[in-house]
C-alpha cells in the first residue's frame, strides 16, 4: 500500500479522500490556491503545498505545478478526485513520467472515453446503443448548423470534454443555434480547455441512470448497481439516489452488462461510471442509450457506498496499488435505499444565481442514517472562483420513503447562514408528491419551479420582526464600550441600553432597517419596568407580523448576528436584515422611469458584450454574458431603447450590483425627432 498521496483537488472531495487515506494509514498532502489557504482540506491534511493564485487555470488546473508539488513533497501517488484534472490524460501521463502512481484508469482509457464524440463512436463499434446525433470531427459552425438541421430540433449541444453539467445547452429552434453554440464553446474553453462539441437528439421525458463500475489489473470488472440522477437543474445534478426507482432485476442486469461491456472495450481499471439515458418518465423499462463514461469517482458516490457497504475510495487505493477487486459480482447486493442532496451557495428564488460569501453560521445535524460530506467550516468563504457546493447530505433508510424523510428532516434543521442556499429547495424536492411517487424525469424541476419555491418570494415579515426582537434584546443586554478590568465585555443592565429609554415607563421606538431589497420601519412597543424586573417586556411589529421580546426559537429557526446585519433562518429560508444606515440601499421610487440600469447579478467576470453605445435594443434582447463559478448567465435588456453607456468591457471582473449597461428607454430624452 502507498505511504503518501497528494490530492489534486479541493473542498469536500479532498476532505473525503483525506479520510479514506487516513483509514489505510496513508499520509495526505493537500494542494491549495491563495483563495483556499485556510480552507478545511488544508486544515485536515497532514501536509499542504501552495500551487498558485485563485483562478483555476493558475492553480487546480495547473498540471505542472501539481506534479511538482507531488514530487517535492515526496508523494507516492496522486488522487485527482473529480472535476479539474481528474479526466485529463496528459496529467495522468505527467504523473507516470514523474514516477507517481495515478489513482484512476490508464491515460489510454481516459482518452478513449474522455471525449464524448470518440466514446460514442467506440460504443457503436462495441454494440452499445447510443443517442442519435452528430459526433464527427468537423467543428466549423456552418457544418454543425447543417448537422443540426439533419438531426432536427430540439437538440442538445454538448462539449466533448464536458462534465458536471458544464458546456451543455438545449436548443429548441434553428434561430437559437448559433448563439447557443458560441455560449457552449466559451463555457467549455473556461472549464475544460477544449471547445469542441457534439450534437444529440433531445429525448423527451428522459431518465438519467448511471451504473457504477470497477475494474482491476487482472481483467475483473464488476458493477455496483445503478443510481438515478434525473433531478437536474441546467444539466447539473441536484438530488441522486440508489437504486433507481422502478428498476427491475432484468433491466438492471441489461444495463449492468452494457456498462461492463463499455469498460471492457477500453480495458478499464479503477472506478468509473457509465451514464445512460432511459426513455420515458413513467416507463423505466423503455429503451436505454449510452450517453458518456466518467473515468473518475462521481460526486454522488456516497449513495452507492450506502446501499452496497463498499468504501469506493478504499477500493480506488487498493486497485491502484495492484490488488484484485475485493468482491465478485455475486457478492454485491443492495441494502435499503439512499438519497443525496447537493447543498449549494445559490439563490433559487433569483434564478439559482451563485451566492458567494462568508459562512456566518454553520451547524450540521447529527441524525440516524444521515451522512454529511463537507469541506467548509463556519467563518470560511464560498468564493466566486470555484463550484459553489457547500456540502452533500446523504440519507440512508430501509425504504425510499424513509431515506427521503431522513434527508428532508436533516435539511429542515441544519444551519447555513451567510450566502443564500438551496436548502429549502432541496427539502421541497424531497417532499414533492410526484417525486416521492417515482413520477419524474430530467425536466421535473424546470416544470415545477414555482411549486418548489424557486421563484421570487414575498418578504418573510415575521423573520424581520424576529431579527428586530433579537437586536433589541442585544441592545438591552450589552454595551460594547463597557469592559471589565481584564478587558472582557461587562455584563449589561437596563441602564446600558442605547435606546430612547425614559423613566416614564412604557414607550414606542421606531427602528429603520433594510430587508428584501427595500427599506422599512419596525415599531417596538416597550412596556414599563415592573418591580423585580431587570429587562422590560416589549413587542415588535413589522407589517402584519408580531414578535415579542421572549424569543422561543423552534428547532428549525436560527438567528445569527454579524455586525449590523442579522440573518434569520426558518426551515432553510434565509432573511437578511440590515440595521446600519450605510449598509442599506433604497429601491427606486419608480423603477419604470428614467434610464434602465443593467447590473451584474453576482460577483463574476464579464465575458461578452453584444451591443455598443448608441445602438437600439429591443426588450428582452441579449446584451451581455457574465460568468461566475464556471457557469454563464445571460443578461437581457429590460426595455426597448438606446444604449446610453457601457461601464465595463469583456474580461473585466465585476461586483454584484455593479452597473454594466445603461439604456435610455424609447421615448426618453435621447429619442425623438
Amino acid at each position: 500500500m502507498f505511504r503518501s498521496v497528494l490530492i489534486a483537488n479541493r473542498g469536500e472531495i479532498a476532505c473525503r479522500i483525506i479520510r479514506g487515506a487516513r483509514k489505510l494509514g496513508i499520509a495526505s498532502i493537500a494542494v491549495y490556491s491563495d483563495a483556499d489557504a485556510h480552507s478545511e482540506h488544508v486544515r485536515t491534511a497532514d501536509h499542504a503545498v501552495r500551487i498558485g493564485p485563485p483562478p483555476a487555470p493558475d492553480s487546480y488546473l495547473n498540471a505542472a505545478a501539481i506534479v511538482a508539488a507531488a514530487v517535492g513533497s515526496g508523494a507516492e501517488c496522486v488522487h485527482p478526485g473529480y472535476g479539474f484534472l481528474s479526466e485529463n490524460a496528459e496529467f495522468a501521463d505527467m504523473c507516470a513520467s514523474a514516477g507517481l502512481a495515478f489513482i484512476g484508469p490508464s491515460s489510454a482509457a481516459m482518452r478513449a472515453m474522455g471525449l464524448k464524440d470518440a466514446a460514442k463512436a467506440l460504443m457503436e463499434k462495441a454494440g452499445v446503443p447510443v443517442v442519435p446525433g452528430y459526433h464527427g470531427p468537423g467543428q466549423d459552425e456552418a457544418e454543425l448548423t447543417i448537422a443540426a438541421g439533419n438531426i432536427g430540433f430540439p437538440l442538445m449541444i454538448k462539449a466533448v470534454a464536458g462534465g458536471g453539467g458544464k458546456g451543455m445547452r438545449r436548443v429548441d429552434a434553428p434561430s437559437d443555434f448559433s448563439a447557443a453554440l458560441a455560449s457552449v464553446r466559451r463555457e467549455a474553453r473556461l472549464a475544460f480547455g477544449n471547445d469542441h462539441v457534439l450534437l444529440e437528439k433531445y429525448i423527451a421525458n428522459p431518465r438519467h441512470i448511471e451504473v457504477q463500475i470497477f475494474g482491476d489489473r487482472n481483467g475483473n470488472i464488476v458493477h455496483l448497481n445503478e443510481r438515478d440522477c434525473s433531478l437536474q437543474r441546467r444539466h447539473q445534478k441536484v438530488i441522486e439516489e440508489a437504486p433507481a426507482p422502478g428498476m427491475t432485476p432484468q433491466l438492471r442486469a441489461a444495463m449492468g452488462a452494457a456498462a461492463i461491456g463499455a469498460a471492457r472495450a477500453v480495458d478499464y481499471v479503477g472506478a468509473g461510471t457509465v451514464e445512460f439515458i432511459v426513455d420515458g418518465a413513467d416507463d423505466p423499462q423503455g429503451g436505454f442509450w449510452f450517453m458518456e463514461m466518467n473515468t473518475r469517482l462521481q460526486v454522488e458516490h456516497p449513495v452507492t457506498e450506502a446501499i452496497t457497504g463498499v468504501d469506493l475510495v478504499e477500493w480506488q487505493f487498493r486497485i491502484a496499488a495492484g490488488e484484485n477487486l475485493p468482491l465478485g459480482q455475486h457478492d454485491i447486493g443492495i441494502q435499503g435505499h439512499a438519497v443525496e442532496g447537493r447543498l449549494y451557495a445559490e439563490d433559487p428564488a433569483n434564478g439559482f444565481l451563485p451566492s458567494p460569501g462568508r459562512l456566518i453560521g454553520l451547524q450540521w445535524p447529527s441524525l440516524p442514517g444521515v451522512r454529511i460530506d463537507f469541506g467548509v467550516r463556519e467563518g470560511d468563504d464560498i468564493t466566486r472562483f470555484y463550484d459553489p457546493m457547500i456540502a452533500k447530505i446523504i440519507a440512508h433508510g430501509a425504504t425510499r420513503m424513509e431515506a427521503l424523510d431522513r434527508l428532508a428532516g436533516a435539511l429542515n434543521v441544519m444551519l447555513v447562514a451567510g450566502p443564500q442556499t438551496n436548502q429549502a429547495f432541496l427539502k421541497a424536492l424531497c417532499e414533492a408528491p410526484e417525486f416521492r411517487q417515482g413520477r419524474f424525469d430530467t425536466g421535473f424541476i424546470d416544470r415545477n419551479l414555482e411549486e418548489l419555491g424557486a421563484a421570487p418570494q414575498a418578504l418573510d415579515e415575521y423573520s424581520v420582526a424576529l431579527a428586530v426582537a433579537h437586536r433589541m434584546r442585544s441592545s438591552f443586554c450589552r454595551r460594547p464600550d463597557r469592559r471589565n478590568a481584564d478587558g472582557t465585555q461587562a455584563a449589561g443592565s437596563l441602564w446600558d441600553a442605547v435606546d430612547s429609554f425614559q423613566l416614564g415607563g412604557a414607550r414606542t421606538l421606531t427602528i429603520p432597517l433594510h430587508a428584501g431589497g427595500r427599506n422599512g420601519l419596525a415599531s417596538v412597543e416597550i412596556g414599563a419596568l415592573a418591580a423585580g424586573q431587570t429587562l422590560p417586556s416589549f413587542i415588535v411589529r413589522f407589517g402584519a407580523a408580531r414578535a415579542d421580546g421572549v424569543i422561543k426559537r423552534a428547532a428549525n429557526e436560527w438567528i445569527m448576528e454579524d455586525g449590523d446585519t442579522c440573518f434569520v433562518l426558518r426551515a432553510g429560508v434565509q432573511t437578511v436584515v440590515q440595521f446600519a444606515a450605510e449598509a442599506r440601499r433604497a429601491a427606486p421610487d419608480d423603477p419604470g422611469s428614467g434610464p434602465a440600469h443593467i447590473v451584474s447579478p453576482m460577483h463574476g467576470k464579464l465575458v461578452a458584450l453584444y451591443v455598443g453605445v448608441g445602438e437600439t435594443v429591443q426588450k428582452n434582447q441579449r446584451v451581455a454574458t457574465v460568468e461566475a463559478m464556471k457557469m454563464e448567465h445571460t443578461l437581457l435588456a429590460p426595455a426597448t431603447g438606446r444604449v446610453q453607456e457601457i461601464a465595463a468591457q469583456p474580461g473585466a471582473q465585476v461586483a454584484q450590483g455593479a452597473v454594466l449597461i445603461v439604456i435610455e428607454p424609447e421615448g426618453g430624452p435621447g429619442h425623438g425627432a
